[in-house]
């Protein structure tokens, strides 16, 4: 078992080692010193930020109801809510594409003339759509990223007793009360484990970025479309560079979701 276990723990080890010794610490210096790399960086610690708050938000009471009741349709939700884990990435960002750009029959209800669409909805209010700027950038992280939050939380509800909320509504207390001053504080250090996972998540979400937000410089450029920027002009250096800074962000969020989860466990 120790020798099959390591051909797969050396291959990655193997694979690290590989980036680091491609570039030296000055071409790293240097790429990571360039303009549009740092706009992209700053872009990507703001979205992914946004779109894990957004994900813990959202994954918060669906992971509570998953976890403590039992409803009509709970199975078909379920499904649901893994469909974009298991959906291959440029499915997902084709389909966002065209949620955006189709025209749906509500041209009466929403004063469209020819078909509610909902980018030109946007547009009309915010002054600009949102493919292809930062938002799209937002709502494709968000996408994946609320699945991961919701299978964290679910565990960490049903690892956590009701019996204390029980008590609390043989007390007089409503069940929303419950929930936010007891179930919630029970499972704080879940949440910050979910709020990590859907964090990484973001930082490594690619193929929806690229279909509906792009990746023009200075724009909708994030360190994982920077890969494929660099890569695309022939710049290995410059790809690998960003890839270690990429490894070494997700290795920081991986370490606070196993402290996390050790403690929990404790």
């Amino acid at each position: 078992m120790g020798g099959l276990s390591s051909t797969y723990i050396l291959l990655i080890a193997l694979l690290l080692i590989a980036d680091f010794l491609f570039v030296s610490p000055s071409d790293f210096a240097s790429v990571l010193g360039k303009a549009e790399i740092v706009s992209a960086f700053w872009l990507t610690l703001q979205t992914c930020t946004l779109a894990s708050i957004l994900a813990l938000w959202v994954a918060t009471p669906l992971a509570y109801l998953l976890a403590r009741f039992q409803f009509r349709g709970k199975g078909w939700i379920d499904t649901l809510v893994d469909v974009p884990v298991v959906l291959p990435p440029l499915v997902l960002g084709i389909s966002l594409l065209v949620l955006f750009h189709r025209p749906f029959p509500f041209s009466d209800w929403m004063g469209a003339q020819d078909g509610f669409i909902l980018d030109e909805w946007f547009r009309d209010r915010i002054g600009f759509p949102i493919t292809y700027h930062w938002p799209a950038i937002v709502i494709a992280q968000f996408a994946v990223a609320t699945a991961f939050a919701v299978r964290t939380l679910r565990v960490t509800f049903e690892q956590t007793s009701p019996r204390c909320e029980e008590i609390a509504r043989t007390l007089g207390c409503t069940r929303a009360r419950a929930f936010l001053e007891i179930a919630l504080p029970q499972a704080w250090r879940g949440l910050v484990a979910a709020f990590t996972v859907a964090w990484a998540r973001s930082l490594g979400e690619f193929g929806p970025i690229l279909i509906f937000a792009g990746a023009t410089r200075f724009r909708t450029e994030v360190l994982s479309t920077s890969v494929f920027l660099e890569l695309s002009i022939g710049e290995l250096e410059g790809a690998v560079a960003v890839s270690l800074l990429m490894v070494a962000m997700a290795v920081v969020a991986l370490i606070l979701v196993r402290w996390f989860s050790k403690e929990r466990a404790a």
